[in-house]
């Protein structure tokens, strides 16, 4: 009769070992609500990240857009400023192309001066293509004709100019 006593225990102690216990369901079901909420976390994370850095981008790319607007009105100052005889409209000119100069570097703006530079297609647009003088390379930028302008690496407007064939 011990036998018997014996094994309705031993079959009780495998149920109980194969069969988790309702703490235990409980715990993994935790474990897995915790798990899944670092995920969402993470990702909210993520998201807030890259939104807050598109809105940035935004933001720095309308203002470019509206300094590339100011770029043919400097043109047109430079252009008058090389025709102007009278002193003291010349010295005016100057000052509004030095403000201007000074809103480029706040913009971190810079100047695309290819003059005397082989050519370069990823920061020039050629206009025209002269024979070479005496001395000259072929493939070299003789003249400016529109200044172009980068902003960290990107290009705003392609300069102007004119190539050696």
């Amino acid at each position: 009769m011990d036998k018997k006593k014996k094994e309705p225990q031993q079959e009780e102690e495998t149920m109980e070992a194969v069969e988790p216990s309702e703490t235990e369901k409980l715990k993994a079901e935790a474990e897995d609500y915790k798990r899944k909420w670092y995920l969402v976390t993470a990702e909210y994370e993520n998201y807030r990240k890259r939104t807050a850095l598109q809105s940035a981008q935004r933001y720095a790319e309308g203002r470019a857009d509206v300094v590339k607007g100011l770029f043919p009105i400097a043109d047109n100052l430079e252009r008058a400023l090389l025709s102007c005889a009278e002193e003291g409209t010349k010295k005016g000119i100057e000052m509004v192309l030095a403000a201007f100069g000074n809103l480029l570097k706040e913009e971190k703006i810079e100047e695309i001066d290819p003059l005397g530079e082989p050519f370069d297609a990823e920061k020039c647009e050629a206009i025209m293509a002269v024979d070479p003088e005496e001395g000259e390379t072929a493939g070299t930028v003789k003249q400016v004709y529109r200044k172009g302008y980068e902003q960290n690496g990107k290009v705003l407007r392609y300069a102007q100019v004119v190539v050696i064939k």
